[in-house]
């Protein structure tokens, strides 16, 4: 995917619109579809995936959690395959699970912004690999997800390259792409699209946010700050 520095041709300020990928773009969760789908497959022990599942309860709880956590327990068992090869697994569970869940008012509404002449950005948790593919598929501007760590031979080594791209991280890898692409003050944030009440920094930030069928505490929030609620079920 070729990466886009566009502005408007005036020169003037480019509009981003970003967005949310794990119940926006998609209608389910790709951590916990991954981790099913690696299971099945005898690619994860099932004492990792019992870890996961403690993980995803305290998650769903909004009890403590660590967001690096799931994602090192997945990757230490994915430490085993060389980089081209956890690749391939990474894509074709794009291709078998992620692309049936593509939700059409979501793929429009890219679509629409990108003749707008809007900069799209996708901005996820989910791994850079899964995020690459996912990219290209939706036709996004740029996109920017967690990456995981690699040693010298290759293979991750189960640790997190710098932050999940989640929450207040969502904000700051956005800043780092708009200013590399797009350049530092020359850019705004015109429409940002999030399900979970961790994107709540993202789309404050933004002209017009919207909560794509938000859980209960996003739609709550949304209420108050008068975000548009967008049912893409």
């Amino acid at each position: 995917m070729a990466e886009s520095t566009r502005t408007e041709e005036d020169g003037g300020i480019a509009r981003l619109a970003v967005f949310d990928y794990d119940g926006t773009i998609i209608d389910g969760q790709s951590g916990s579809l991954f981790s099913r789908y690696l299971l099945a497959r005898h690619l994860i022990s099932p004492r990792t995936t019992g870890r996961l599942l403690w993980w995803g309860c305290r998650y769903k709880l909004h009890l403590p959690y660590r967001q690096d956590e799931a994602r090192e327990l997945i990757f230490r068992d994915l430490g085993s395959h060389d980089l081209e090869d956890a690749r391939r697994i990474m894509r074709s569970f794009h291709d078998e699970v992620l692309a049936p869940r593509y939700r059409k008012d979501a793929v429009a509404e890219v679509r629409r912004r990108n003749e707008e002449g809007c900069v799209t950005l996708l901005i996820s948790a989910t791994f850079h690999e899964i995020a690459c593919v996912a990219a290209d598929d939706l036709g996004v501007d740029g996109f920017v997800a967690t990456r995981m760590q690699l040693d010298a031979n290759g293979h991750f080594t189960g640790r997190v390259d710098g932050e999940v791209v989640a929450g207040e991280g969502k904000c700051r890898a956005v800043s780092r792409w708009a200013d590399e692409h797009l350049g530092k003050g020359a850019w705004t944030i015109a429409y940002a699209y999030g399900d979970h009440f961790t994107d709540e920094p993202l789309l404050a930030q933004a002209e017009h946010g919207f909560a794509v069928c938000p859980g209960k505490t996003l739609k709550s929030l949304a209420k108050r700050r008068d975000w548009p609620i967008l049912d893409w079920r």
